[in-house]
């Protein structure tokens, strides 16, 4: 099983979004990691709502720290953290450019949900189509 990690810069907002996604979108062909790289005290209360939205309960996720994901990974991707996102050893890598929307009225967090949702729907049919197949290590 591929191992993808979304990454970002607490990991208590849109990685965590991610990683539910994944699992629920990627659990039959890959093992889902999130992390980020500073501390923080909890995952995003409308995070945990608009997920909740859709029929998935993130009331128990916290926030992770890169040291507590597998070092070797296939798949890295990372939220949108311009330069502060840290460089991971991955097979392949991309960022997706999202706005975090922490902060913001419960409507972002909503957007932000759904296009998070569409993105790993997008990755689950590359992985499939075999998009990852010949990528070495960077």
């Amino acid at each position: 099983m591929m191992k993808i990690a979304f990454i970002c810069i607490h990991n208590s907002c849109r990685s965590q979004m991610a990683e539910a996604w994944g699992n629920k979108l990627l659990s039959d062909i890959s093992e889902i990691y999130s992390a980020g790289t500073e501390d923080y005290p909890e995952v995003k209360p409308l995070a945990v709502a608009v997920m909740s939205e859709v029929g998935m309960d993130t009331s128990d996720q916290y926030p992770k720290l890169l040291k507590d994901m597998p070092q070797k990974l296939d798949i890295l991707i990372t939220m949108g953290c311009g330069v502060e996102c840290p460089y991971v050893p991955a097979n392949y890598r991309e960022d997706w450019g999202l706005d975090d929307p922490s902060g913001g009225p419960i409507e972002d967090f909503r957007i932000t949900r759904d296009s998070i949702e569409e993105k790993v729907m997008q990755l689950r049919e590359r992985i499939l189509n075999g998009d990852f197949k010949n990528k070495h290590a960077n």
